[in-house]
């Protein structure tokens, strides 16, 4: 269980929106808790990592599509917006609904950890919570630093927590369980390893 502490809000969504609208080309912006997050624009590593696991869920799941650009808002007990490095839907699914889009419907989250100093807090504490309180129900955890991948499942928004974990070091098979469904073969991740 996860137990965040109570502060004040830096500011409104909606001012952070408008705040967002002209974020810079270096750095990608969320509000997350009632706080400015910044996410450092992602380098080619992670950018190639995206890209594989955008690949092997559409050759598994042809339906469905890994949006990578999608901001979603992330308000069940917390006022906020994150943009996560995927979003997995069905085609179309983001269709009319702006930058920033309800996360019903979202199967699943992914984050990719970068090379900055607010990685383990945003992408290992905050992230998770924030889309198991969203009622998201699967969170892939892509963790460059750690050399694994964890699947979280089966959001317990009441406690802001996923309640199953599992974790692969790269090179090890990983089953993403439904409503995803999708089996990877982590190998491939070996090359983008620290």
């Amino acid at each position: 269980m996860t137990v965040m502490a109570e502060h004040s809000a830096q500011m409104t969504v909606e001012d952070f929106e408008k705040f967002a609208a002209v974020e810079s080309e270096t750095v990608r912006l969320e509000f997350i808790d009632g706080r400015i997050g910044v996410k450092k624009v992602a380098d080619g590593d992670h950018g190639e990592i995206i890209l594989w696991l955008l690949g092997q869920c559409m050759q598994s799941r042809p339906g469905l599509v890994l949006n990578p650009l999608q901001g979603l808002k992330i308000e069940k007990y917390r006022s906020g917006r994150a943009r996560p490095d995927g979003s997995l839907v069905p085609m179309g699914h983001f269709a009319g609904q702006g930058e920033w889009a309800d996360p019903d419907g979202v199967l699943m989250t992914v984050e990719v950890t970068s090379r900055d100093s607010d990685t383990h807090k945003r992408d290992r504490v905050e992230k998770p919570a924030a889309y198991a309180d969203a009622g998201i129900p699967v969170y892939l955890l892509i963790d460059r630093e750690a050399g694994t991948v964890t699947v979280h499942s089966n959001p317990d928004p009441a406690a802001g927590d996923y309640s199953d974990l599992h974790r692969v070091v790269f090179g090890e098979r990983l089953v993403i369980p439904d409503p995803v469904g999708i089996e990877l073969d982590t190998e491939t991740l070996k090359a983008y390893a620290p």
